[in-house]
């Protein structure tokens, strides 16, 4: 079922937020499920490019791998950090819906389901990192970025049963939130690696 809505998000969001706005299921069946299949994705890919096929650093000939556990204990780490922030993003916007959306109307809370699919594309966008090639992988990252924003933008109102003018403010709080969570995990990947479980290279 959520391979449909991967379709119809890059096809047509404006008919898919509508459709998942009206399914009448709950957050395990579609969300969830969503979440924990693609965040797959950069999780595997990563850990095959970064073993696998390595990387360079300027005009240099030496090529940079991980080791296999080193990997593997990363992208465990980052696979859990993708849903757990889907999930605490979703929560957020449920507790920010309280504020923006009409509270003479019975809306069921759809935070999970909106952060869900507002992520596809930089779950998608995880298959690049089965080549690291540093300006690809960025110019990769900024489109998907650029489309899950967009995907946002025009899914909140849609979703929350909003008018776009309020939308496009509750869009703009989701930002902030995202941004402040993004900023914290930042900060926690560096404790992580002050307290060695950082990555550990092979050179080629």
């Amino acid at each position: 079922m959520f391979m449909n809505h991967i379709v119809g998000i890059f096809s047509n969001p404006d008919n898919e937020w509508a459709r998942i706005r009206d399914e009448k299921v709950t957050i395990s069946q579609h969300c969830m499920t969503h979440t924990l299949v693609l965040a797959l994705i950069p999780a595997i890919c990563g850990f095959i490019g970064t073993t696998q096929v390595g990387w360079t650093v300027g005009s240099s000939d030496t090529v940079y791998t991980l080791t296999t556990q080193s990997a593997m204990v990363l992208c465990i780490l980052f696979y859990g950090a993708m849903v757990t922030g889907v999930v605490v993003l979703g929560k957020f916007i449920d507790f920010l819906s309280v504020t923006y959306q009409d509270k003479t109307e019975n809306t069921p809370l759809r935070g999970i389901s909106l952060a869900t699919y507002t992520s596809t594309p930089l779950f998608i966008c995880g298959f690049a990192a089965l080549y690291p090639v540093l300006w690809l992988d960025l110019i990769l990252a900024l489109a998907a970025i650029a489309y899950a924003v967009y995907l946002l933008y025009e899914g909140v109102p849609i979703l929350m049963n909003i008018p776009k003018e309020r939308g496009f403010v509750f869009a703009s709080a989701i930002i902030t939130v995202a941004m402040v969570m993004f900023v914290s995990l930042m900060a926690l990947t560096v404790i992580v690696w002050a307290l060695g479980v950082g990555p550990v290279y092979i050179t080629h």
